[in-house]
């Protein structure tokens, strides 16, 4: 068994870098205390002694976290991430913006979600979009990985700008969404923070809670580096900025390496999701029995899942996703958990 799992990751290891592709050009990074600042338990948030990169702990006694210092109007949010490895069960990694600290009923949020898992088995990941508090109709997808993601740290990447949101692996693209009018005002409109942090999901986050965070493995320790930040920066007070305000850090960001979707990078994305994704909300008409509008149906994608947006085959076509609301990241009290 041992053995064939081996094979299999080599299998996987050469796929991916079968497909990789060209690299960012021109990524600026920052040091940790130049961008960033502790969210919730910061004894266990852990800066290198260059702030070039930063630990996130979780043990027995609470989470960790940060976020940016400003908020951003668009912007490029990316880190390498190397996350917690052996037992990881109920463990939550999280890289995503939100602004739901400001506009608490209508909030805005982009998401990388990473979930542990029990021993020999894979973390998943997962990306999510709200704009204007539609964590009703959450835009979740599910991918497995196709590396070992606690053996080195990858990238993780998320573009946002005024009409296009691109999810990025190791400057791969791995998801697009278009704003279109179909959208309407769930499009991410309003500035946000970006946060990182590592939590106790146990009640959902392995097999739909049934395996829990172990403690006896703790101190989980997800590790960030090579931090990135680029947009337009707004004032909280401001919340959203006055027209024209951001034009010359929108066409920065524009013109960047990051936001160009090449013929060859948009062939490995969809490579990527025809081999790795293993849930699509847009195939879900249990949940959504009328299909979103702005859903993109690909045949090559759509003829591998059930009606309930998993895979026909796997391990991840056997339970029904019954996620319908945004979990908090954020523990309300320091060790309690949700």
């Amino acid at each position: 068994m041992m053995g064939a799992r081996l094979l299999g990751a080599a299998v996987v290891a050469l796929c991916w870098a079968a497909q990789a592709v060209a690299a960012f050009r021109n990524v600026t990074t920052r040091r940790f205390e130049d961008g960033y600042t502790p969210l919730f338990g910061e004894r266990n948030v852990l800066p290198s002694g260059d702030s070039r990169s930063v630990r996130l702990l979780l043990d027995q006694y609470t989470g960790s976290g940060f976020i940016s210092s400003d908020l951003y109007n668009h912007g490029f949010f990316s880190a390498k991430i190397k996350l917690p490895s052996d037992y990881t069960a109920g463990v939550v990694v999280a890289f995503y913006t939100s602004n739901g600290d400001i506009f608490e009923k209508n909030h805005d949020e982009l998401d990388f979600e990473f979930l542990g898992n029990v021993r020999g088995r894979e973390w998943k990941v997962q990306t999510n979009v709200y704009g204007n508090g539609s964590t009703s109709r959450g835009r979740e997808e599910r991918y497995l990985l196709p590396f070992d993601p606690t053996a080195e740290a990858h990238r993780y990447s998320i573009l946002w700008t005024e009409e296009t949101i691109i999810f990025y692996i190791d400057d791969m693209p791995i998801r697009e969404v278009r704003r279109s009018a179909a959208m309407g005002g769930d499009y991410p409109s309003k500035p946000m923070s970006l946060y990182a942090t590592i939590w106790d999901g146990s009640n959902w986050a392995t097999a739909g809670g049934r395996y829990k965070v172990n403690y006896k493995y703790a101190p989980f320790v997800s590790e960030f580096s090579e931090l990135a930040l680029q947009g337009c920066r707004v004032d909280p007070i401001e919340q959203v900025p006055a027209a024209g305000r951001c034009a010359e850090e929108e066409a920065q960001l524009l013109a960047g390496d990051f936001a160009a979707v090449t013929p060859e990078r948009r062939a490995a994305m969809k490579n990527f999701r025809e081999k790795f994704m293993t849930y699509s909300f847009c195939y879900d008409s249990l949940r959504y029995p009328a299909t979103f509008p702005d859903c993109d149906i690909v045949s090559s994608e759509q003829e591998r899942f059930k009606e309930s947006g998993h895979l026909k085959f796997g391990g991840a076509g056997r339970r029904r996703h019954r996620r319908t609301k945004r979990r908090s990241r954020i523990p309300a009290v320091a060790g309690a958990w949700e």
